[in-house]
């Protein structure tokens, strides 16, 4: 098996706090999530996240105006300078204090940097300049503001630039020395300076604060055409012109503030964004409002306008929200909204398409993994959902809740169709179904009961009685009706619910039971328990076959208050969710700590490790802590300083006392870094991973992976080359399937006749059989010979369709992700033949109105022509 999972895609989470820039073509959106970015391309409907981190959350980000170069800096003031295209960490750079704004400049050859109460010019890193030691360097240094600065704004020309601060005050700046020019501040408003912005023939600048006031600065003639000049005013520094307010204009937006603005200087058009989540269009300088919209009911903290002016990008942080809103005709292009409580569980669907993850907060969203958005999102429970799992064919979904019920959905229309209630008011903690569909099983908490229901009728089968504590988790095997339950009573019960015989041997467990799965061949079942050990049992037999001790394995990250170092900290460490892969051959295991392992089953060694996170802004990441942080009252990073908040409403508390998740409000507390569950996608080629920042998916490169089969010295691309023009196809095929290189088989591969296609699968060897098929799910992902993959597969099926049924289990990961990729053809196929129906549909009618009329094929086409 492949071990080679790299990071992937990152679901789950939109926006997290920050600024969202748009891209010079104005398609694709940059938005915060945590320590990473994730680019939403607004065109083609698909988001990626690159795969850097930063040390902390992100708070800003910038691109250059060419779209090759984009920094971000984290909470700290720690900076990535990345190519945008290649998606690649290019430099490590510290800034030593948190950054306010940052903003490259519109040539894109300097970049601003706001500090505290100073702004800092740097030169942009340039191949074609002369080559430094240093990338970045320092230009000049600007002072002047008595307070932190909140923003920054260029000139077009990019010889001069803004900078608002909470001083009350807007400086403006030149880059270099320019003759007659003398730094000056705009004063006069009475709070805190949000933004400020140049008009386009830059003559004018536009400024609003936090109290909703909007100035609008001139640069006017100090004196006007004769006026006399009285001694005093001769003396003003020779200046001739000067900047006066012109309009002073209030938004009126009572018990709020503004948070957020944006200009666009061709249009004259400003948006401002306020506390109670209220938006609002403004054209300028005639202050006339063009639109107003409510789209949150939290503090809209970011808004950003494209190059062309028509789409406005929203960011709200406390809700996790990210719109895209067209304005001229009204209508949402991107709406998404991430879980608002941790994520507590995952399912992939049979084909491997779609994933469904649920949370805390009671809501269950449906994401599509080729595009990276989420699709749908049910609100019917009132609790925390506690489990969910897919029905075989992949249109059913079921999950169980804290509010007392499990409920069936249809994912072709997207609705709730059953519900399934116990008896008495019970909390159901996890749930299962059959292989068949037929047979939906959910735990309790109180009664430590298996309450199992019909899907067709709703009615209540039976209750499941034995287990002595709160069950804590359920699963079924895949070619059985055999159901094995997990409890806090440290026992494993296996049922065979078609069965009358009720007759149930625990299986004793060293301690509490916290998650089950079934080998895919249902002959073996793995066991997590509270001591950081998962033992396997052989089923049929009821008899232990190995044991694995992870709590070392686990250990590592040390949190704020731990008094014990990160490698000794085992004692709270444990595994709470497994899953095997889909040969069978390793199992995945992750929990309450900062790594997701991979054990080998037949050997108990662990094969990988992988960090899902790097974030030291979540609690549990770290290795070694600073002593200088701890005080009498605690670490510096858990005291809480909102009392000390400018604003009343950033001092008052609407947390609960003591909750450590949910709504926290503005209290001082830091999430753990931890994976609550994990699973493998049907294919195998990718697993996905419920962590506390978001859904982190892995998969496998394999364009990057290097895996010889049976290579020998006289298999060379050359060799490989020469058979294949030769006409020895099945010969060359086999040699590039022993080198096992991507391009070389690939190439071989379209070489080969489609009247050879019959010949060379039939006398293909069986050895070969399996790789042969990955390469061909893989290809018929990347090229478009859709006919042609398809001929090669019904002949391989021909030929060798015995062997894959009898061997269905070995097959079974190619097998899947050959049909996950026929699926994907055959829906582009079906929107493009819904684009072509009605244009049919319009021939067909003129013909037959034609044809009635009297004329003829051959007259249409001449008039026609």
């Amino acid at each position: 098996m492949k071990t080679d999972f790299q990071f992937s895609n990152f679901l789950g989470t939109v926006y997290t706090k920050g600024n969202l820039v748009f891209t010079p073509d104005g398609f694709t959106v940059l938005s915060p999530v945590g320590n990473r970015v994730t680019a939403f391309n607004l065109k083609d409907n698909k988001s990626f996240t690159f795969p850097f981190e930063n040390r902390k959350n992100i708070t800003q980000i910038a691109l250059s105006p060419q779209a090759t170069l984009m920094m971000t800096v984290d909470e700290d003031g720690r900076a990535i300078l990345s190519n945008f295209v290649r998606r690649n960490a290019l430099y490590y750079f510290n800034f030593k204090s948190p950054v306010r704004a940052i903003e490259f400049a519109p040539n894109g050859r300097y970049f601003a940097v706001a500090i505290g109460k100073l702004v800092q010019v740097w030169r942009t890193p340039n191949a074609s300049d002369d080559l430094e030691f240093a990338p970045f360097v320092k230009h000049r240094e600007y002072t002047g503001h008595f307070d932190d600065i909140t923003s920054l704004g260029w000139s077009a020309d990019s010889r001069f630039f803004l900078s608002t601060s909470k001083d009350l005050t807007v400086r403006l700046h030149s880059v270099d020395p320019v003759e007659g020019f003398h730094p000056c501040a705009l004063t006069g408003h009475k709070n805190t300076v949000v933004r400020a912005f140049f008009s386009q023939d830059q003559q004018t600048i536009y400024s609003v604060s936090k109290d909703g006031a909007c100035f609008r600065w001139n640069y006017s003639p100090l004196f006007q055409a004769g006026e006399v000049i009285d001694e005093e005013a001769e003396g003003i520094e020779n200046r001739t012109h000067i900047w006066m307010i012109k309009d002073r204009h209030y938004f009126m937006q009572q018990n709020s503030f503004l948070r957020s603005a944006a200009f666009h200087p061709a249009t004259n058009l400003l948006v401002v964004g306020f506390s109670n989540g209220l938006f609002s269009l403004y054209e300028m300088p005639s202050f006339n409002m063009l639109y107003q919209l409510s789209v949150a009911q939290s503090s809209i903290d970011t808004i950003s306008i494209d190059k062309r002016g028509e789409w406005i990008a929203i960011g709200s942080s406390k809700l996790g929200q990210l719109l895209v809103w067209e304005w001229q005709s009204e209508s949402y292009i991107l709406k998404q909204q991430a879980h608002y409580d941790v994520l507590s569980s995952l399912a992939y669907s049979p084909d491997g398409q779609r994933v469904v993850t649920s949370a805390d907060d009671g809501k269950l969203k449906l994401w599509d993994l080729h595009s990276g958005f989420s699709i749908v999102t049910f609100t019917q429970h009132t609790a925390a959902v506690t489990g969910i799992c897919f029905a075989k064919r992949g249109n059913v979904l079921f999950s169980s809740s804290l509010d007392g019920s499990v409920r069936a959905w249809d994912l072709i229309r997207y609705r709730n169709f059953r519900t399934f209630t116990a008896p008495s008011r019970v909390q159901f903690s996890c749930v299962a179904v059959d292989p068949a569909g037929e047979i939906v099983c959910a735990g309790s908490q109180d009664t430590f009961e298996i309450y199992m229901w019909s899907v067709q009728t709703g009615q209540l089968l039976e209750r499941l009685a034995g287990h002595q504590g709160p069950i804590s988790t359920l699963s079924f095997s895949n070619d059985s009706g055999v159901l094995a339950s997990g409890s806090w009573d440290k026992t494993v019960r296996v049922w065979d619910i078609f069965k009358r015989s009720g007759i149930v041997e625990p299986l004793p467990m060293p301690s509490d039971v916290l998650s089950i799965a079934f080998r895919p061949d249902g002959k073996e079942l793995c066991v997590a328990t509270l001591d950081g050990q998962l033992s396997f049992w052989d089923v049929d037999n009821a008899r232990q076959l190995s044991l694995i001790d992870g709590r070392k394995d686990l250990s590592g990250g040390r949190k704020a208050n731990d008094a014990r170092s990160a490698e000794n900290s085992t004692s709270n460490k444990t595994f709470t969710s497994i899953c095997y892969t889909a040969d069978g051959s390793c199992v995945l295991t992750a929990g309450t700590s900062k790594y997701i392992c991979l054990y080998d089953v037949a050997t108990s060694i662990l094969v990988k490790k992988f960090q899902i996170s790097k974030n030291e802004s979540l609690d549990g990441v770290k290795e070694m802590l600073n002593s200088k942080d701890m005080t009498e009252a605690g670490p510096m990073s858990l005291i809480d300083t909102q009392g000390e908040a400018s604003d009343l409403e950033d001092r008052i508390d609407n947390s609960l006392p003591g909750a450590t998740r949910g709504d926290l409000s503005s209290r001082r507390v830091r999430p753990e870094a931890m994976c609550r569950c994990i699973q493998f996608s049907p294919g195998g080629e990718s697993f996905a991973a419920a962590s506390t920042e978001g859904l982190v998916v892995y998969s496998l490169n394999n364009a990057l992976v290097f895996d010889p089969f049976n290579l020998d010295i006289d298999i060379t691309p050359e060799t490989i080359a020469a058979a294949s023009a030769e006409g020895e196809h099945l010969l060359a095929l086999v040699m590039a399937l022993r080198l096992n290189e991507h391009n070389v088989v690939m190439k071989v591969y379209e070489s080969i006749p489609i009247e050879d296609i019959e010949h060379v699968a039939r006398e293909l060897p069986v050895m070969y059989l399996k790789q042969f098929i990955n390469y061909i799910s893989e290809f018929s992902h990347e090229t478009p010979h859709i006919e042609y993959h398809l001929r090669w597969l019904k002949a391989l099926l021909a030929h060798h369709g015995p062997l894959l049924k009898m061997r269905s289990f070995e097959y079974s990961g190619q097998l899947t992700s050959v049909r996950k990729n026929l699926v994907l053809f055959g829906k582009k196929i079906e929107q493009l033949a819904r684009k072509n129906e009605y244009q049919l549909d319009f021939v067909l009618d003129k013909m037959t109105a034609a044809q009635a009329d009297g004329i003829n094929s051959d007259e249409m086409a001449v008039d026609a022509a």
